[in-house]
């Protein structure tokens, strides 16, 4: 075996399996993306000259503002855990811990800023948005007006429906209720009935000698206390 052979029968030297790379096509990208970037310098300066706000430029292919359809809710966030980088709580850059928009990669501590940021034209940008709204026809002004006076009309109904079956609902409960207290009414008589019954029982087989339990409480609290009893003495 050579000294430059391997054990794999190729020249030590051989490196045609690792991946070729096309430095020409890299470099036309190195140049177009510094291209970019330079004219992205150049309008954000010029803004900033102006007075104005550096926003990105249009490319064609965004669509008109609308109203969002999503709903965020913020109250599955009280009370929960978030493990985040180290470094991610300085600034709104990058995933921390809170509110995290995708879009722009950024956090926000409250929904009082994520509010904000989705009706900033940041936002409006990055997610493929104009920022304009189209201005809507008589017609369909008419419509959206229809629409909400029959939504409006349907609520009420329901609430006629709703409110009936509450006082039916109620009227069961209270049933119920009555019903309960009935219940544990007789349970308690029948077991006063009970006692009474078995208090004059035990006295029918064993005279009057027998001691109920409360019945002589009286009479053994004056016998503690020293008296016989709170009868007028006779002269």
């Amino acid at each position: 075996m050579s000294k430059n052979s391997s054990a794999y029968g190729q020249a030590a030297g051989d490196t045609d399996f690792r991946k070729k790379y096309d430095l020409d096509e890299y470099a036309a990208k190195a140049r177009d993306r510094e291209e970019a970037e330079k004219e992205e310098r150049k309008a954000r300066w010029e803004a900033k000259m102006a007075g104005k706000k550096y926003y990105k430029p249009l490319e064609g292919h965004e669509t008109l503002t609308t109203a969002r359809s999503g709903h965020q809710d913020f109250s599955k966030l009280v009370g929960t855990t978030m493990l985040v980088p180290s470094g991610a709580g300085v600034g709104k850059r990058g995933r921390g811990a809170g509110i995290y928009c995708e879009a722009c990669d950024l956090t926000f501590k409250d929904n009082l800023q994520w509010i904000e940021h989705t009706n900033s034209m940041q936002h409006q940008r990055n997610t493929g948005h104009t920022g304009e709204v189209r201005k809507a026809t008589a017609e369909e002004v008419h419509q959206r007006i229809e629409l909400l006076w029959e939504r409006l009309q349907e609520r009420k109904r329901e609430q006629v429906v709703s409110l009936q079956e509450r006082l039916e609902v109620r009227r069961v409960e209270d049933e119920k209720e009555r019903e309960e207290k009935r219940r544990k009414r007789k349970e308690v008589e029948e077991r006063k009935r009970l006692e009474k019954e078995e208090a004059e029982k035990a006295k029918t087989n064993y005279g009057e000698d027998v001691r109920i339990e409360g019945e002589h409480d009286e009479d053994d609290m004056m016998a503690a206390m020293g008296f016989t009893g709170f009868g007028v003495p006779k002269k």
